[in-house]
């Protein structure tokens, strides 16, 4: 009986081989030679995106990096184009047929560093915009170039004006390899404390995080050794922390959050009931809820964290994973958020200005999106 519920499971998941966290592409080339030079008409963004990743070098020079663990954190920074066509909350990727830039976003080139040039050339381009950083952390079933493109979409439609930053852990990018990108998770998150530690050595001024998924569970074990070490906010450096649809046990969000305490400027996890993905997840996990799909957001508030609920709001994909990312309204409000430069915003200022940034962006909003905001003081809708 076991047997065939194990396998019941494994063909309920397979529609998520190409679509759960990863941007579904048979082949995760990231260099792609037939690019060619790229004219300024062609594109309407480009991003310099620095990674620290405890993936392994690929074979296929192309892919840079597999999902294979490496016992060592490789630095690089990847040069990216956004296509001119290219519609906020989308992903354009090319899945046969001529690579085009006007239409595909296009890895360009990639940079590898040492530690100490790496910092070097972090201090550079935070230097350049404010010494502000983002850091993203991907989820799972996540090869290198999906991971890549996200985060150059999410700087490109949230508009974020410091340094992008990817910590890739070893996803091996394959539905049926939920256990392996757990361990890999698990095995990642001391380089993902370190990779914090590193940017404040490199002189930040102010480290976003946004999490997903999986990465949820790796970004809260980071956090946790931190408070561990009594520098939970960095020195002061720490801003935002988004949490997207967090893949972690409710029970084990708990006891993360009592151990690192109430943060001083709120977490905020957003959350969706309707994330397909997730009840998988919890499937897999004996029937245990996921936070990323608790109805109780009120229990979640109380541990001084603001939780957003965006289970009425459009996804652009059936799983209803993404929409930190894919709901076009969803992310440039994100956006507006982290563009704010405040690091002392109490509870109620941020719901304040999460309205505010609602009426301001106008009636898109009543169509596209529709939110309840959970406060430990007070509830937004």
């Amino acid at each position: 009986m076991a047997g065939r519920v194990l396998v019941w499971i494994l063909f309920a998941l397979m529609p998520l081989a190409l679509t759960a966290c990863g941007g579904g592409q048979k082949a995760h080339i990231l260099l792609n030679e037939a690019a060619g030079p790229i004219a300024d008409s062609q594109v309407s963004g480009r991003h310099s995106i620095f990674v620290a990743t405890t993936r392994a070098a690929a074979a296929n020079k192309a892919e840079v990096f597999d999902g294979d663990r490496s016992p060592d954190l490789s630095l690089v920074k990847v040069d990216v184009t956004v296509p001119r066509a290219h519609r906020i909350g989308a992903l354009e990727r090319p899945r046969r047929g001529k690579y085009d830039p006007s239409r595909y976003f296009t890895a360009t080139a990639v940079t590898a560093y040492d530690e100490k040039n790496f910092e070097q050339a972090l201090r550079a381009d935070m230097a350049r915009h404010g010494g502000r950083a983002l850091v993203f952390i991907h989820g799972f079933n996540t090869r290198f170039d999906d991971a890549v493109y996200r985060m150059t979409q999410l700087v490109q439609d949230a508009q974020y004006p410091g340094t992008p930053v990817l910590f890739s852990w070893a996803s091996a990018g394959r539905v049926t390899d939920y256990v392996y990108d757990n361990n890999s998770a698990h095995a990642a998150r001391d380089r993902l404390e370190a990779t914090l530690r590193m940017l404040v050595r490199a002189g930040a001024k102010r480290v976003d995080i946004i999490a997903h998924s999986m990465g949820n569970w790796v970004t809260m074990e980071a956090l946790r050794q931190l408070a561990i070490t009594d520098d939970r906010d960095l020195d002061g450096r720490l801003g935002d922390v988004l949490l997207a649809s967090p893949d972690i046990d409710v029970d084990v969000f708990k006891s993360q959050m009592r151990r690192y305490g109430k943060p001083n400027r709120p977490f905020v996890i957003m959350l969706s009931r309707d994330d397909r993905a997730l009840q998988l997840s919890s499937l897999i996990a004996g029937n245990r809820p996921r936070v990323g799909d608790y109805a109780n957001a009120g229990e979640l508030a109380q541990l001084g964290v603001t939780v957003v609920d965006a289970s009425a709001a459009e996804s652009g994909g059936g799983l209803n994973h993404s929409k930190f990312a894919d709901n076009p309204v969803i992310v440039q409000l994100l956006g507006a958020r982290l563009r704010d430069d405040a690091l002392d915003a109490s509870q109620v200022q941020l719901t304040d200005n999460i309205g505010q940034l609602t009426t301001g962006i106008g009636n898109a909003v009543t169509s596209a999106v529709s939110l309840i905001i959970t406060t430990p003081l007070r509830v937004v809708t």
